[in-house]
């Protein structure tokens, strides 16, 4: 554990206290409770208080100099994996995870699924922790004896300078759609926070960057690039997508290999297609590569599928308009196609209606339902989403467990059910309260009646 620290539930009797303003706090607030828990020193911008206090212009920029000075000796004999994106940064992370490990090389994940050494260790409270967090969990790798770290970069983390002292060995960009606008407002102030990321580079760091996408150029900034697509440095070409594969031919340095995944979906080709271009930097043999990657799984959360009868039950963390759209047309449907899904509260509220307008094309019938509401009203998030549009194939029942009890009852014959957008979530946030839930148990318990 680090001798320093920003969250004053963290601190053990001796550690320094440092008082962050973050985004959504003010850490000085938190400064009495910090010395009650043994702060023996607080660094704060303002105040006197009961223990040896430094005040200091910026507290972030000095527990960024603290921790760069004390610990980035120690981390930068591991090399760093960072990835960001809207969609794919989970994926794709927890492929390089799990191929490196097989390969023998310990390698730990941080990111929206948790925190995982040889296993899950912890669930995370963001994609990106705050700082002390990360050097936490890294140097906690460390310890034992882990040599790659690969860590999602949200485009939050990257704004805030949540990641400001770290520096990576390979940065990846998987895509760029609608998200997030309520915070960046524009989709250049988007791409451009993660594009931080790729100033963050080692001096002999190598950027991973999906060609494929409109938002590529802000990505292909540096000397050392790879490039993935289907007219790429790593390409694919030839696929298809069936009931429970993939297949595709992998093209490198002009030479084509036949592939196959149990991965689903043609955009899950580019999420291998990250962890093939970093396997292939690593020197693996392209041979080797196939082998490991044919074997991978997804994450928890990520097209988890459930067999009821001859019916199929696909939940996903899909909540953005391109994800959906991607999950949904990633599935072959024989049947009828029914859709669960809801809105997170105190968000983008105008990616809203263009979610249901794609729920509403996709699908035969649709329920409205709560996600995490946040502080919200959840009748304004469902206005929102019924917004401009006139559709007529849709419920709303916000109690999300009865949503997906219904939509089970749905099913007839060869239908398809996707409850999206908390995938792997055990809890549903709503004002203050965070409360037990967790989308595949609500199946499993409404199956086995």
């Amino acid at each position: 554990m680090l001798n320093i620290q920003s969250d004053s539930r963290k601190i053990k009797p001796g550690d320094i206290f440092v008082a962050l303003k973050c985004e959504v706090n003010d850490g000085h607030k938190y400064i009495d409770k910090a010395i009650a828990n043994g702060a023996s020193k607080i660094v704060a911008e303002y105040g006197n208080y009961s223990v040896p206090t430094l005040i200091v212009d910026d507290t972030r920029k000095y527990i960024n100099k603290y921790l760069k000075e004390n610990y980035n000796k120690y981390i930068n004999e591991m090399t760093i994996i960072g990835i960001t994106g809207t969609n794919g940064k989970t994926t794709s992370s927890y492929l390089i995870y799990q191929a490196l490990n097989n390969l023998g090389i310990k390698t730990a994940y941080i990111g929206t699924i948790g925190f995982y050494l040889d296993k899950k260790i912890a669930n995370l409270p963001n994609t990106s922790v705050d700082i002390c967090d990360t050097y936490n969990l890294i140097m906690e790798a460390y310890d034992n004896d882990y040599k790659v770290v690969v860590l999602e970069a949200s485009s939050h983390a990257l704004a805030n300078n949540r990641l400001e002292t770290l520096e990576f060995d390979y940065a990846v960009f998987t895509n760029l759609t609608r998200d997030h606008l309520d915070f960046h407002k524009t989709m250049e102030n988007y791409a451009l926070a993660k594009q931080k990321l790729f100033k963050k580079l080692k001096p002999n760091g190598k950027a991973i960057i999906n060609i494929d996408d409109d938002y590529k150029d802000y990505f292909l900034i540096g000397k050392n690039n790879i490039t993935i697509g289907k007219n790429a440095d790593v390409s694919f070409k030839n696929y298809k997508v069936n009931l429970n594969n993939t297949e595709f031919d992998l093209v490198y340095n002009n030479k084509e290999y036949k592939l196959q995944t149990k991965l689903v979906g043609t955009y899950n080709i580019y999420n291998l297609l990250v962890a093939i271009a970093i396997l292939i930097d690593m020197h693996f043999k392209v041979e080797q590569i196939i082998k490991v990657v044919s074997e991978l799984n997804a994450p928890n959360g990520r097209m988890d599928t459930v067999i009821y009868k001859d019916n199929k039950i696909i939940i996903d963390y899909a909540h953005t308009p391109d994800a959906i759209e991607k999950v949904v047309n990633a599935v072959q449907r024989l049947g009828k196609t029914y859709i669960v899904f809801g809105c997170t509260g105190d968000r983008d509220r105008l990616k809203r209606p263009i979610m249901g307008n794609i729920v509403a094309n996709l699908s035969d019938y649709f329920i409205i339902t709560n996600d995490d509401p946040h502080f919200e009203d959840e009748q304004q998030i469902v206005d929102d989403i019924l917004k401009g549009n006139n559709f007529k194939n849709y419920e709303i029942c916000l109690d999300r467990k009865e949503a997906i009890k219904k939509g089970i009852k749905l099913l007839n014959h060869n239908d398809t059910l996707f409850i999206l957008g908390k995938g792997h979530e055990e809890f549903m946030i709503k004002g203050n309260e965070r409360i037990p839930l967790n989308d595949r148990e609500e199946v499993l318990k409404n199956i086995e009646h």
